[in-house]
């Protein structure tokens, strides 16, 4: 991923000296394990960890498997050169490619999983705090783009909070999904190299050991991992597209915090845009481009191929790393979103009253109206609003039909705010807890 859009931490993981520190701590376990087997002299698992403290020559890799045209063999003969050809053996005794690579790709899935967790937890707290700040802010809700009924700032940031809880949850399952190892030989059927070597690395790396990895661990669990990214992206996504709404000029809702020196155009000075948001739209859109990749995958030719290797090479680093960074970016953009009540409950008021035509419907029924002739009613005066600028309220008092089944005591309590924003409490339980 570009740097632009990266973060330090998730980067490091998938740089090529942690892909090959992880490699190499793979054979020296395996070498151990076999130590205790007594398939090869102790001496020689111990000499392996001569290069526990070494920095891989990443270019001197790249020189050798520009000869061997295999990325592990090219590691495995510069470990050689480090501890020595003697030494070296032993190194990778009964074990085939896919036992390190599949094992060192979950294993960077996992740590990227834990940051994600990270990111994701500190979203989860901005949405909360606001959410709390806002809980009792009316502004109107919209079906449609249209306004419906009136809602709360604060049930807005609740439902976000509830449905990322629900991505990390995903996450947290989909990380344990990904959790496994394999060091099983080829094809998978450990002729070669006993069970206990499997065992033993993938409880020294955290690892659970794969129940059945053919030469490969099975893809489908790669593609729960991606697809489980691609919903967390869509609810970055979501909750965007709120913010981008609200920031629009008839709206004004609230706005993304424009920093001092801030430009918003190069040609109109007055500009402020939605710029972070746009931006998180584009990056829920790379995230899910790793989906179909991911779960296409899964269809992979008897115990092995490798058309799955070219895609993970890509969609491993680049979407891990572009959803770090929309997540600490959505973090950022909520904790300093600007919030205009003021500006919500004159949106709320624009058409003076309608949005109180279902309180009018439901009274009229219960005071002995039939539903039609009620709906008839409240819409014939809610069209006066839309089309003549009418006094939502004022249209009521004065239809005689209306009147005839509800006082004016009655009608003016239909208006009453506060209705609508009763069980606001009782959501925030649901959602954040007693």
């Amino acid at each position: 991923m570009i740097p632009r859009y990266s973060r330090p931490d998730m980067v490091a993981i998938w740089d090529p000296q942690t892909r090959f520190r992880i490699w190499y701590e793979i054979e020296a376990h395996a070498c151990d394990a076999q130590a205790q087997l007594g398939v090869i002299p102790k001496a020689n698992a111990e000499a392996v960890w001569k290069a526990r403290d070494v920095t891989f020559d990443v270019a001197r890799i790249d020189e050798i498997e520009a000869v061997t045209k295999h990325d592990v063999i090219a590691f495995l003969t510069h470990l050689a050169e480090i501890i020595g050809n003697d030494e070296a053996r032993f190194v990778h005794q009964g074990m085939t490619s896919s036992d390190v690579l599949d094992t060192t790709l979950n294993i960077q899935l996992v740590r990227a999983a834990d940051l994600l967790l990270v990111g994701m937890d500190r979203v989860l707290a901005a949405l909360k705090t606001r959410a709390l700040e806002h809980k009792d802010t009316v502004r109107i809700g919209r079906s449609h783009g249209i306004h419906a009924e009136p809602t709360t700032m604060g049930l807005t940031f609740a439902r976000f909070y509830a449905e990322m809880d629900r991505g990390r949850r995903r996450l947290v399952a989909a990380r344990e999904e990904i959790r496994t190892g394999a060091i099983s030989g080829a094809v998978g059927t450990f002729a070669n190299i006993d069970p206990f070597v499997e065992e033993y690395v993938c409880e020294k790396l955290g690892l659970e050991p794969e129940p059945v990895s053919t030469q490969v661990i099975p893809r489908d669990r790669h593609a729960m991992f991606f697809a489980t990214l691609g919903v967390i992206a869509s609810s970055i996504e979501n909750i965007a597209i709120e913010i981008r709404h609200m920031q629009r000029t008839e709206v004004l809702e609230a706005e993304e915090f424009f920093s001092p020196g801030q430009k918003g155009s190069s040609a109109m000075p007055h500009k402020r845009n939605p710029v972070l948001t746009e931006n998180l739209t584009g990056l829920a859109r790379l995230v899910r481009m790793s989906v179909v990749p991911a779960l296409e995958n899964v269809a992979l030719w008897h115990e092995r191929d490798i058309s799955h290797s070219s895609v993970e090479r890509a969609i491993g680093p680049d979407t891990t790393i572009t959803l770090d960074f929309a997540l600490h970016r959505l973090a950022g953009v909520i904790e300093k979103l600007v919030i205009y009540p003021e500006n919500m409950l004159r949106n709320m008021n624009k058409f003076k009253g309608l949005v109180m035509s279902q309180r009018v419907l439901l009274a009229l029924t219960q005071a002995g109206v039939s539903r039609e002739d009620s709906y008839r009613l409240v819409q014939r005066n809610a069209m006066k609003v839309w089309e003549k600028g009418a006094d939502f309220k004022t249209e009521l008092l004065a239809d005689a039909e209306v009147t005839a089944a509800l006082s004016p005591a009655e009608i003016e309590e239909k208006f009453d705010l506060g209705y609508h924003t009763k069980h606001v409490d009782t959501i925030f339980k649901r959602v954040f807890g007693a």
